[in-house]
């Protein structure tokens, strides 16, 4: 796969706007990020260390910031969200249950925050 614009091109429309929306929160949050890898996916990279990817699964879209002390800085704000689950690392949710536009401003700020103190 390529960037992150090459990979949401390939996506349904649905899925497509999902996806763009979480990368969009990301890239407000975090202005200087650059289209990349992380571990082979598309990713939103910040000072050459992966931020975000967010990618299709089949059952499900996984938010994945490289980082379980992110995704636990956030188990707050997501629980009791409808179709959320969470994993050492990930975020899985149902496009049809967005993510609250808190919660991802709060991983984005957690990641960034893990990548300025190494």
């Amino acid at each position: 796969m390529g960037t992150i614009d090459d990979y949401l091109t390939d996506l349904d429309a649905a899925d497509r706007a999902v996806i763009d929306g979480v990368y969009g929160i990301a890239t407000e949050e975090v202005p200087e990020a650059e289209q990349g890898k992380g571990y082979g996916m598309p990713a939103l990279v910040y000072a050459g260390k992966p931020l975000l990817s967010v990618m299709r699964a089949k059952k499900h879209i996984g938010v994945y910031p490289f980082s379980p002390v992110a995704v636990a800085a956030v188990a707050e704000l997501l629980a009791g969200h409808p179709g959320v689950s969470l994993d050492k690392g990930t975020i899985r949710f149902q496009p049809e249950h967005p993510l609250p536009v808190e919660a991802v401003r709060a991983l984005i700020r957690a990641r960034v925050s893990q990548i300025d103190a190494a």
